[in-house]
């Protein structure tokens, strides 16, 4: 076995005296404090459960161990949220916002009523790659894409808000990509009010992430009275490998381009998870290290499989990279997707 020399050995000692120095100080920080879960969304929906469910695990996997409370700050299709973590929120690693990654791209975009700069959060993580599907009920008559392509009168699709939002995003872009008919009916709360829509008759469906919607969707599709028609991924999901998939019937390469970036990249940080600019850098760490070793904990994985919710995670210097190439996306593009998403 390989000695160290006296200096190499006063150098782990430093590093290591360094670490434990670190992780007493986030201990003190974090012991007896509460850390509020900011999710931009009603509960009963996809955002609302991945939450709750991160909020009953995290708090053993951070020094301290403080309490993990999760508070429902509705409204804009999740721009309440996002601005309330950017400008009112305090940067002290206590108040983590939960809103949708479209918004990111919104701000790219020109989106109106967007109030922060996505590049200053403080990214910790996603807990999955939400890729897209469309989900009709069997009432409604389509059960297949061929019934969607065929049909007569354009379907009632729920959406959220009037721009770059979910699950507004999916069928505008996938209208456009692939020709299909829609009629986008927005404004609803979220999509714990879409599936509510849709069983009454007032919709015929919608699309958002398979992540959420096996989950929070899971009694219609396992009795049959909601299926699934198509999905927005890069490839198919293990549970639905006979439904098509919208990049393989995408003809041009405009087509294309519109679903990887509308849909396949923005994806990946749609669930992320982030905190105010200027939340210390070891803070930051510590949630980050505590986020990461949460998404493998066998109580947490076995509670997520028991309720359907996929887990996939991204970790937060993945989010900063993808959030970096929104700013760098070609300006045809941004124009397209400004044309599309924004009207």
């Amino acid at each position: 076995m390989r000695r160290l020399s006296p200096i190499g050995l006063a150098v782990a000692l430093a590093i290591l005296g360094l670490a434990t120095s670190e992780t007493a100080a986030q201990e003190s920080f974090f012991k007896g404090k509460t850390i509020r879960i900011i999710v931009g969304y009603p509960a009963g929906g996809g955002f609302d459960a991945y939450s709750r469910l991160i909020a009953h695990h995290l708090g053993r996997h951070i020094p301290g161990s403080p309490t993990i409370i999760v508070e429902n700050m509705a409204g804009a299709g999740g721009l309440i949220a996002a601005n309330h973590l950017y400008k009112v929120a305090r940067p002290d690693g206590l108040a983590v916002g939960h809103f949708v990654g479209s918004l990111l791209l919104g701000q790219v975009l020109g989106q109106k009523g967007i109030e922060f700069e996505a590049r200053k959060f403080e990214y910790v993580a996603a807990p999955v790659r939400a890729y897209p599907v469309c989900a009709f009920t069997r009432a409604s008559g389509i059960t297949k894409l061929e019934q969607w392509t065929a049909a007569k009168t354009p379907p009632k699709l729920g959406g959220v808000a009037l721009g770059a939002s979910s699950p507004d995003n999916a069928i505008k872009v996938l209208k456009a990509a692939l020709g299909l008919s829609g009629q986008l009916v927005s404004g609803y709360k979220g999509t714990a009010a879409i599936r509510l829509a849709a069983e009454s008759g007032e919709l015929t469906g919608s699309c958002w992430p398979w992540a959420s919607v096996k989950s929070t969707w899971r009694k219609g599709i396992e009795g049959g009275d909601v299926v699934i028609v198509l999905q927005a991924a890069p490839a198919p999901y293990p549970d639905l490998s006979g439904v098509p998939l919208a990049i393989s019937l995408a003809k041009t390469d405009e087509a294309r381009k519109l679903i990887q970036v509308g849909i396949h990249d923005d994806s990946v940080a749609f669930y992320q998870y982030a905190l105010p600019p200027g939340t210390p850098k070891d803070r930051v760490q510590a949630l980050r290290k505590g986020f990461s070793e949460t998404m493998k904990d066998p109580e947490f994985l076995a509670d997520a499989g028991k309720a359907k919710l996929d887990i996939d995670p991204v970790s937060g210097e993945e989010i900063e990279k993808n959030v970096a190439g929104l700013f760098n996306i070609e300006p045809s593009l941004v124009t397209k997707l400004k044309e599309l998403l924004l009207q």
